[in-house]
């Protein structure tokens, strides 16, 4: 049960049994002498006697814990968070000798221990790096080599969920909604004509022919399918310049882990790994849920713990009434900027889409989610999603006494924000996820695997903030 509650918290709980237990002690002893006494003695002496000591004893007892927590408590969690940041996100993390300069030789040691598992770990990295490197370069070239095919390619997992898709193909997917990894197809196109394709393939006809119609406008296109055995489906659809204007470049969007479909489960017992995040942001004209409004939107997705390159909203959104210059000063963004750009209600619902299936995640989620859920009825649609907030995140890995602002989260998790970028919402939102893709291996350290456990140990930092999955 102890093991549960916080190294500090559990110092004050001993410092707090010594000083009820030498209050006991001294209780017990005068009663001794009182009670062995030949005549019969006064008891007020003896009280006055025992609160005395008693309150001597508490303050005695409570400075010598102010003591222990500034000089050993604090500094044991600062070196604690320090190795786990070697230890799980690779985060070359000094130790900070000054503040651990009362654990004897605690912290040159873990300094050592740390310097010599880095020296391992960047040989290691320079080999990953430089094929990471030839494995970028292939990647170009077989995106420029598609993207110049009238074909738009799409992978299908045995579960009909996207696995791949080119550049062709994110351009028709986002006519209907922002194309993302592991959406049901049937989010952009109706299935029947191709499930009746699926029924004529066989051994002797591995690719058919069949016609794709997509949900939002009805327009149909051309297009063959092909098996993969039982790993999944490959879609070739036919496209027209009217169709999909030529691409911008955009990298290849895929993850072959998604080949392999997991039964789904609870959202309490499903491994953090396995979840879909969407981290996001948004830009307003003031500070107030209630009054203000938003001026810009930016997300990005995180699947099985990496940020998917190539997906993601970066939108104005017409706020319908000029924008202050205090705020503007901040974001820089203008009347100007959100002249010709959608309302809420566009901008919302492509979020929506592009957050379907996933746990939302924010900085100071309470704002962010207060504003979606505020213009959820001119969206059409319910924010109902799960929710993480990287404040609380930061409180649970770093102890709630230290800073929980972006900024001070990115600099321990050694996230760089472009001054361009801070306080734009695409800036902040990558910001916010980068920070969680470091944070994920933290946790799992600490032994948090689970969204229901994760949520079970946000809640106990309500005070710090609101856990909006209560």
């Amino acid at each position: 049960m102890l093991t549960r509650l916080g190294l500090r918290l559990r110092i004050f709980l001993f410092f707090c049994l010594l000083a009820a237990g030498g209050a006991a002690l001294a209780g017990g002893a005068l009663w001794l002498g009182w009670s062995r006494a030949e005549a019969t003695l006064p008891t007020a002496p003896f009280v006055t006697a025992f609160i005395v000591f008693a309150f001597v004893n508490t303050g005695l007892a409570l400075g010598v814990w102010l003591l222990f927590d500034e000089y050993v408590a604090k500094p044991i969690n600062t070196l604690s968070a320090a190795l786990r940041l070697r230890a799980h996100s690779g985060i070359d993390s000094e130790v900070d000798a000054e503040a651990a300069r009362y654990l004897g030789d605690l912290a040159p040691a873990a300094q050592a221990l740390t310097e010599s598992f880095s020296s391992s770990v960047m040989d290691s990295a320079a080999h990953v790096a430089h094929e990471t490197q030839r494995l970028r370069a292939e990647s170009e070239r077989l995106t420029a080599l598609l993207t110049e095919m009238p074909l738009a390619t799409i992978l299908l997992n045995p579960s009909l969920e996207i696995v791949l898709y080119d550049a062709q193909a994110a351009g028709i997917l986002s006519l209907v909604a922002p194309p993302r990894l592991k959406a049901p197809l049937s989010d952009y196109y109706e299935l029947t004509t191709l499930r009746a394709a699926m029924e004529r393939l066989s051994p002797d006809q591995p690719e058919v022919a069949f016609e794709l119609q997509d949900t939002a406008r009805g327009t149909a296109y051309d297009a063959r399918l092909k098996a993969l055995g039982k790993d999944g489906y490959m879609v070739f659809v036919e496209i027209t310049a009217h169709d999909s204007p030529r691409p911008a470049p955009r990298p290849l969007v895929f993850d072959f882990d998604l080949m392999t479909t997991t039964k789904t489960q609870e959202i309490s017992d499903t491994s953090l790994r396995d979840l879909c995040f969407v981290p996001f942001d948004t830009e307003t004209t003031g500070l107030s849920v209630e009054k203000d409004a938003i001026v810009q939107v930016g997300a990005v997705r995180i699947l099985n713990g990496r940020i998917v390159e190539g997906e993601a909203i970066d939108s104005y959104v017409n706020p319908g009434r000029p924008i202050p210059p205090a705020s503007t000063r901040i974001h820089k963004v203008s009347d100007d900027h959100v002249a010709g750009a959608p309302g809420v209600a566009e901008v919302g619902r492509a979020l929506h889409h592009f957050a379907r299936d996933s746990v939302l995640v924010a900085h100071n989620a309470p704002f962010d989610i207060g504003l979606l859920r505020k213009f959820a009825p001119e969206m059409g649609v319910e924010w109902t999603h799960p929710v993480v907030d990287t404040v609380l995140l930061s409180a649970v890995v770093f102890g709630t006494n230290e800073d929980h602002s972006l900024d001070a989260l990115c600099d321990r998790l050694a996230v760089s924000i472009p001054p361009e970028l801070r306080h734009t919402a695409m800036g902040d939102a990558r910001a916010t996820a980068e920070a969680l893709v470091k944070l994920l291996p933290l946790l799992e350290g600490k032994g948090i695997k689970t969204f229901g456990q994760l949520v079970q140990e946000t809640s106990r930092h309500g005070r710090l903030l609101e856990d909006l999955n209560g």
